[in-house]
């Protein structure tokens, strides 16, 4: 996959515009529509406009959760591989003294790891197990960018 922008820390996040910006706001739009439609026949209208609006909000929730949880869905699955993925190349490039830690890293200080270089994964393995660093600060504390153009 080519991309023709150098991946760093202030641009590695992953924008898919016909979901982040179609299709969330699309169903954003959608539930909001649905509570004015709602409130505006709450204090009139009969029964069947109640049931019809409250329907159409369950809809638009429904469809909200959905589109939200299929996507935490993929994320998890590539976090999974990625944390594969990253324990073989630590297994690979770490020392005897830090490959037998490896099982003490969390899944979101691997997942940040792997945009590290190969030449400074000791290093900066041996300081997040020392410091407990967050995936946040591990990608601060990297020096040479290793890009991840495959994310989801």
């Amino acid at each position: 996959m080519a991309e023709k922008k150098p991946q760093t820390l202030t641009n590695h996040t992953r924008w898919d515009p016909p979901y982040h910006f179609y299709v969330v706001p699309i169903f954003g739009l959608a539930l909001i529509l649905t509570l004015i439609h709602f409130f505006a026949h709450i204090t009139h209208g009969d029964l069947r406009d109640h049931i019809h609006a409250v329907g159409l909000i369950l809809l638009a929730v429904a469809f909200l959760i959905w589109l939200v949880k299929t996507r935490f869905y993929a994320l998890k699955v590539q976090d999974r591989v990625i944390r594969l993925e990253e324990r073989l190349r630590l297994t690979q490039l770490l020392p005897d003294a830090l490959r037998s830690r490896i099982p003490e890293l969390t899944e979101g200080q691997l997942v940040a790891l792997r945009f590290a270089s190969d030449a400074e994964i000791p290093k900066l393995v041996e300081r997040t197990l020392k410091e407990n660093l967050s995936s946040a600060d591990i990608k601060k504390a990297i020096q040479t960018w290793r890009p991840d153009y495959w994310r989801v």
